[in-house]
């Protein structure tokens, strides 16, 4: 798994999805990570220095794997680029077959229902 920046990671995942538009999937999976091990967590924990939160992103396409650490600071136009190319690459989708839902018979009647009378 090579961890990349940010910019060279998108560019790797546009890629990816170039090479899979015919046949081929691309996962992706978003995570919150420190970076750091536990014991390193808990240290800091008890000296009470705040912990910084970070996105680890990873995407494979069965044959090769990217991943990329964002930071806080970086979300926001990581985000943005992110959703540029998602929606991209969405065209080549399949549509979902969806199957016919079966009626029931009698259904649709009213049973036994009450009429009000017409008035004249």
């Amino acid at each position: 798994m090579v961890l990349l920046q940010p910019d060279p990671f998108l560019n790797e995942l546009t890629s990816m999805f170039e090479h899979s538009t015919e046949k081929g999937t691309v996962w992706v999976t978003l995570k919150r990570s420190s970076l750091k091990s536990k014991v390193q967590r808990n240290k800091m924990a008890a000296a009470g220095e705040p912990l910084e939160y970070r996105c680890l992103i990873r995407a494979t396409n069965g044959k090769k794997t990217i991943s990329t650490s964002v930071g806080p600071k970086d979300h926001q136009r990581f985000q943005a680029s992110y959703a540029t190319i998602l929606k991209a690459h969405m065209t080549s989708l399949k549509k979902r077959e969806r199957k016919d839902k079966k009626k029931v018979p009698g259904a649709d009647k009213k049973e036994g229902g009450s009429k009000k009378p017409k008035r004249a």
